[in-house]
């Protein structure tokens, strides 16, 4: 009985490491205190005039008058986009802001699409913007390395989640060999005695 619920223990711990490592990335552009509203899979927009389904949501084109199913892209004239600004002041841009070789937040989260790159100055002072021809002065070389640098977080954050997958099976291989070992060796003592 004992041995069973560790067992649970064990694959509740898994699935729990899982699940806290696996959850789903914030909306982009969306205030944290917003992103419960975007949460259900029909969404009504803002101004109450139309509803849509939440694949809709940050998808290039405009359906609700207000903005509110493009937070993130720029397909929207009304909407604002949420700068986390992290070391610096969250601030909100409008929409058209997004994605068009303008660093208007601090943190860059602005310019998300790859096309450009902004460095994150928010912990130097913040809010500064940043122009192409400002941008490109800063070493390619750098850029680069920076670049290389996100990839190689972006595995390790892989990597830690198979090697806790691993240790999950490897916990659980265990606590089902053992439970096969002692079962084996009483029932071969009952044949004995």
């Amino acid at each position: 009985m004992f041995k069973n619920w560790i067992l649970i223990i064990l694959i509740s711990i898994c699935f729990q490491v899982l699940f806290v490592h696996c959850k789903s990335p914030s909306i982009i552009g969306v205030h944290p205190l917003d992103e419960s509203y975007f949460s259900s899979e029909i969404i009504k927009c803002k101004d109450g005039s139309k509803s849509f389904t939440r694949d809709r949501l940050n998808d290039n084109f405009c359906d609700c008058i207000d903005g509110t199913d493009e937070p993130g892209t720029s397909a929207c004239p009304a909407g604002k986009f949420y700068c986390r600004n992290v070391g610096s002041t969250p601030q909100f841009i409008f929409s058209s802001r997004v994605n068009d070789h303008f660093c208007d937040c601090c943190d860059g989260s602005d310019e998300y699409d790859g096309s450009f790159r902004c460095p994150n100055t928010c912990v130097m002072g913040g809010n500064i913007e940043y122009k192409r021809s400002t941008y490109i002065s800063i070493d390619a070389k750098e850029s680069k390395n920076q670049a290389n640098l996100e990839d190689l977080i972006q595995k390790l954050e892989g990597l830690k989640i198979i090697l806790l997958l691993q240790v999950g099976v490897v916990l659980i291989s265990f606590v089902m060999i053992v439970r096969i070992i002692r079962y084996r060796f009483r029932s071969r003592r009952k044949h004995y005695s």
